[in-house]
């Protein structure tokens, strides 16, 4: 009866511990300022825009996506990506990426691009 209790215990214990785990883990923060991302070491989701007058690269032998990107202050990072170019790159307005910066460069998981096209329809139609 009484390991009954310690084996339930041991569940409950597990499972908060698991619970606190994720949590941190998926609690990434977004940073629309260059130095802060540079400056920690954690996750982050970086918030900023295509830095258009200096290309993107595809680099098809290590299947790496590299652009250079600018927040609002104009500092400006490097971005790689392993993967391919995401779908409206060279439309999107802004661009959100996720990774950390490490050796120099921001080492992107996930690259999310904002397509202007996609907001200009809904605002002609809210201003009906």
């Amino acid at each position: 009866m009484k390991n009954k209790y310690i084996f339930g215990g041991i569940i409950i214990a597990v499972f908060l511990v698991l619970m606190g785990y994720l949590f941190t883990q998926s609690n990434i923060e977004y940073v629309d300022d260059f130095n802060k991302v540079m400056s920690t070491e954690k996750s982050v989701k970086a918030t900023g825009s295509w830095v258009k007058e200096k290309n993107y690269q595809i680099d098809n032998q290590n299947k790496t996506f590299s652009f250079m990107m600018s927040d609002h202050n104009g500092n400006q990072m490097k971005v790689i990506y392993e993967g391919s170019i995401p779908n409206n790159f060279e439309s999107a307005t802004s661009v959100v990426v996720t990774g950390k910066y490490q050796n120099g460069y921001f080492h992107a998981k996930d690259i999310l691009t904002k397509c202007p096209s996609k907001y200009e329809e809904q605002t002609a139609n809210s201003s009906l």
